[in-house]
């Protein structure tokens, strides 16, 4: 799957980020950082249900377990940024944008039209997340969170990569292409249709 670092077309999506969700993030980092943080966790949480699930797969058992560790260890990073800066973690709230993204699922058809759809919505989501870490990385004028942003955001295109390659593994290429352009076009209605909000980071 390619990809490009486009600012039009990261990570295949296709429609950026507007550009005020920087701005809007930058004056409202407790709860810009406390989303992330339940971000991480759910990533996490996501990842040891994948292998709860498919659990006879043995490629994706190996691949997703390191994962788990890894999106905690993200989890513990952005608590020990919001510690250090005085802030707190606050609740955990409605995903909008993933809530969307969940209703274009499929829930009927094949095992593995089901299977399929679960990879890609994770792809989709650590896409999405990609793009809007280089957002921060190069819009925040706090040189560190630049920083951290950066290192979060090379870390979540190695996880979308992932899940393409092991939806590639299980299912045929041409499906999953086809899925994941539909995917895709979704995704941008979804974009294009919530409020920018700079206390999310979908």
């Amino acid at each position: 799957m390619e990809t490009t670092t486009s600012q039009k077309n990261i990570l295949g999506l296709q429609l950026p980020t507007d550009p005020r969700w920087v701005d809007l993030a930058s004056i409202s980092l407790e709860d810009i950082l406390t989303d992330h943080a339940w971000c991480e966790q759910k990533a996490a949480t996501s990842c040891i249900s994948l292998v709860q699930r498919y659990s006879e797969k043995e490629r994706l058992v190996a691949d997703l377990s390191p994962i788990v560790t890894e999106e905690w260890g993200h989890f513990r990073l952005v608590l020990a940024e919001l510690q250090k800066r005085g802030l707190r973690l606050g609740r955990q709230r409605k995903d909008q944008y993933v809530n969307k993204l969940l209703e274009f699922q499929k829930k009927t058809g094949t095992e593995e039209e089901r299977f399929l759809d679960r990879l890609l919505v994770f792809a989709l989501i650590e896409a999405r997340s990609c793009e809007r870490f280089k957002r921060l990385s190069e819009g925040l004028k706090d040189d560190y969170l630049r920083l951290f942003y950066r290192r979060f955001m090379e870390s979540e295109a190695g996880h979308y990569h992932l899940f393409i390659e092991l939806a590639e593994t299980y299912v045929d290429k041409d499906i999953v292409r086809g899925r994941w352009k539909e995917w895709l076009d979704y995704e941008a209605q979804v974009i294009a249709s919530l409020e920018v909000r700079g206390d999310r980071i979908h």
